[in-house]
């Protein structure tokens, strides 16, 4: 496993929409445990593949990993070929951010409950349902997948202020570097 480079808005990968996956192969399989570590060390509780430059309907959630200490008890999920099933008409508001917008958060209002069907890396067919964080967060990826960020929810003037900021950071970020 190796980790991979997470790519930062502006880059156009971000709005693209991903492909499904008609194979689970090695390639596959090794892709997602890398995002899996990916994830871990940047740290985040979720990751796309867009995210790292891959137009592949793949997505990797952990929402406990910050509470469990022991690294053999993490419990990713790993979902190929997300899609949400159903969405509860209650709405719940939740403090987002992302590894593609860097230091950058946001209150977002999507629905409180979710349920997902994916594929898992055996090709088997499975279904998660998640609430709170995990609501949020399964939202959260599976709109990467789509080329949605978390402030397109945002109005333009708080979405513009996130944007300059980033540009910034990073701007300082390589100034520092030289």
């Amino acid at each position: 496993m190796s980790l991979r480079k997470i790519i930062t808005v502006p880059a156009n990968v971000l709005r693209e929409k991903a492909h499904p996956i008609e194979h689970i192969d090695a390639d596959v399989i090794a892709t997602l445990k890398d995002m899996v570590e990916t994830m871990y060390d940047a740290p985040g509780v979720g990751l796309a593949a867009n995210q790292i430059g891959l137009l592949r309907r793949m997505v990797v959630v952990d929402t406990t990993w910050r509470e469990e200490e022991d690294k053999a008890k993490r419990n990713p999920l790993m979902l190929i070929n997300p899609q949400v099933i159903w969405a509860s008409e209650e709405r719940s508001v939740w403090n987002e951010g992302c590894l593609s917008i860097p230091q950058q958060y946001a209150e977002v209002e999507r629905p409180a409950r979710v349920r997902v069907k994916y594929q898992t890396i055996e090709g088997k067919t499975a279904e998660v349902e998640g609430e709170g964080l995990l609501s949020h967060c399964l939202q959260h990826e599976i709109d990467h997948l789509n080329g949605v960020l978390f402030i397109d929810y945002l109005s333009t003037l708080k979405r513009n202020i996130i944007l300059r900021k980033v540009k910034k950071l990073l701007r300082d970020d390589e100034a520092e570097v030289m």
